[in-house]
């Protein structure tokens, strides 16, 4: 069941983590996104749920952001009141030319057809909200949300 999330809820702790955009980096920012978030005592599910999402969103900096050398991908994680939990993950890529597009199901720009094209549709399946911006030739951040049970 999806909530309302309060965007404005006061943060009580966070940290940000600089990566390269080598895909063996995605398994570190699954793993110390999931310890920090631990501290709230998610259940197994919810950690999970978390994990794969950001899973996505670093796979997509990873493959789509940096075509043709390693850039650097930022993540931050917020822990607010509320047991809410906001993960930023920013790159200064190459951009998304159309949001909307790329977060139709199976839509992808891979021209090998090796990728499924279904990064954001994960992302939404497992937060309780996804906000995408992005401008080609920046950069794009992805905002994942997600509210833990009581």
């Amino acid at each position: 069941m999806k909530t309302t999330v309060d965007f404005f809820a006061a943060v009580e702790n966070q940290f940000t983590i600089q990566l390269p955009s080598y895909s063996v980096n995605e398994g570190i920012a699954r793993a110390a996104v999931a310890a920090f978030c631990a501290q709230l005592n998610p259940t197994a599910v919810e950690l999970a749920d978390l994990k794969c999402a950001v899973s996505e969103a670093v796979t997509n900096c990873i493959v789509h952001a940096y075509r043709d050398e390693p850039g650097e991908i930022r993540i931050s994680v917020k822990l607010c009141e509320g047991r809410l939990i906001q993960v930023e993950i920013r790159d200064k890529g190459c951009g998304i030319e159309d949001v909307r597009q790329a977060r139709e199901p199976l839509f992808t720009t891979d021209a090998a057809n090796e990728r499924s094209g279904m990064g954001f549709t994960v992302m939404e399946s497992f937060c309780d909200s996804v906000r995408v911006h992005s401008k080609v030739g920046k950069g794009t951040t992805v905002i994942l949300v997600k509210r833990l049970r009581k």
